[in-house]
């Protein structure tokens, strides 16, 4: 067998069977890709896939066992590639974190520059996107690491660790009737037209529960997937808006007002997420370290152990 093979193999099970995205991922040809699947299971002496006609359907009963080990395979010839690189070129590489806008705008920046002074050789990407397409990056590899407030948790077969806690705050103009508020109600909050996050962002599904559990039906006029966006409708007097508080910056938010919304929405967890059984470049601990002081080397290296029994999925810190 060789890598190749193996590699057709885990990209036609992500690519849910369909030999002309594999072929299109792994830059090479259909008749390839069925020829490299054919072989390997020649090889081992039973098949991988379920087949009608030359469409492969899915997987046999030794493909689901088969196709865990071939992750694992490759996971570890990534693993020794990482490890050489890290003694070869410590202070040198890429590091791609997927994100939130709302993270990569408001937690991240400082951290940012903390790292590019410790390493900078170190190429930093930022991928933004939604959460779901966080853990799929982080699953597939095209990120080393994922942050963000929603999915990570659920993601039960990604590392998932808790990092902070924050609230949502209320931001109306300085004239505005809540303005004078310090505790509003929901019924006072659901007066008003109110801007806010699209339902799989930035915490909203606690925005939704708080006002369902009180049977309120709140009049969400508009929906973005960032900070920025709702504050300026805000300005220009379409609502009130429910943000992250992280992202209110009293100084450049100097028109708005902002009001403390912990006692109406429970409080949100950001979590950092990374593949089980990967090998980390030194300074992906750093930036981790950086990001959350609390996930230490150690702390992360324990969990990636593969001799954890349970095959550990979230870790309290």
């Amino acid at each position: 067998m060789n890598i190749q093979q193996l590699r057709a193999v885990r990209e036609t099970s992500r690519q849910r069977f369909n030999l002309t995205l594999v072929a299109e991922a792994l830059h090479t040809t259909q008749p390839a890709i069925s020829r490299q699947i054919r072989e390997l299971e020649q090889e081992l002496g039973v098949e991988i896939f379920t087949r009608r006609g030359k469409r492969l359907t899915g997987h046999t009963t030794a493909g689901r066992e088969i196709v865990p080990i071939v992750e694992r395979l490759l996971q570890e010839q990534a693993n020794l590639r990482t490890a050489a690189a890290d003694f070869r070129q410590r202070d040198q590489g890429e590091l791609v974190v997927a994100t939130t806008h709302t993270q990569a705008r408001y937690a991240l920046p400082r951290v940012v520059a903390q790292f590019r002074k410790k390493f900078p050789r170190v190429k930093l990407a930022f991928h933004q996107a939604e959460p779901q397409r966080i853990v799929d990056a982080v699953r597939s590899g095209d990120a080393d690491i994922g942050i963000a407030t929603e999915s990570l948790a659920r993601a039960t077969d990604l590392l998932s660790f808790p990092c902070y806690t924050w609230n949502h705050v209320v931001v109306v103009p300085a004239d505005h009737p809540l303005a004078a508020q310090k505790r509003p109600t929901l019924e006072e909050l659901a007066r008003h037209p109110i801007v806010t996050y699209e339902v799989i962002f930035t915490g909203r599904p606690h925005i939704d529960e708080a006002f369902a559990r009180a049977g309120i039906q709140p009049d969400i006029v508009l929906t973005a997937l960032d900070s920025d966006v709702i504050k300026t409708y805000v300005r220009e007097g379409l609502g009130i808006g429910i943000i992250a508080a992280m992202a209110f910056d009293e100084r450049s938010d100097n028109d708005l007002r902002a009001i403390d919304a912990a006692h109406l929405f429970s409080s949100n967890v950001t979590r950092l997420a990374i593949r089980r059984g990967v090998e980390l470049r030194s300074y992906c601990y750093d930036f981790i370290e950086l990001f959350a002081p609390t996930l230490t080397r150690s702390t992360i290296a324990q969990a990636l152990r593969p001799s954890d029994p349970d095959g550990a999925r979230e870790y309290s810190i």
